[in-house]
């Protein structure tokens, strides 16, 4: 289910200072979308999931930039690719930090602020959003 997530996951014990962000969760499996935001609601941020970069388009504009992205790349409808092409054309959503995860080879561009290749370490993920958040 595609959605925002208040509650549920543990703390990752290593990093327990709360994320305190909204961070946009966007990738077309479901499993990965659910176990990465019980993962980040666990440790304190406010997650936010679309299936995919035109799910995520809606959502941004229904409800306001997120603090984050954390993109997956390769998505039936409107890809990762897609949304980033998207993204550089429009001002509204260039100043959005994205952080690409895939299992396709990707390199970064200007426009993306971490790649984390698939499967990823979790902490790494939290520490990278951790970077993004306001303080």
């Amino acid at each position: 289910m595609q959605g925002e997530q208040e509650s549920g996951g543990d703390p990752v014990e290593a990093l327990e200072a709360p994320g305190r962000g909204v961070v946009l969760v966007v990738d077309d499996d479901p499993d990965i979308c659910e176990s990465v935001a019980d993962l980040l609601v666990g440790v304190g941020f406010h997650v936010i999931t679309a299936g995919d970069g035109a799910q995520a388009l809606s959502i941004i504009e229904r409800d306001g930039r997120p603090d984050a992205m954390l993109l997956d790349l390769m998505m039936p409808g409107m890809s990762g690719w897609d949304f980033l092409a998207y993204r550089s054309r429009s001002e509204a959503l260039l100043g959005i930090p994205v952080i690409v995860t895939s299992a396709a080879d990707f390199t970064m561009g200007p426009d993306v602020v971490a790649f984390l290749p698939k499967p990823f370490d979790p902490e790494k993920l939290i520490l990278a959003l951790r970077a993004l958040m306001p303080r």
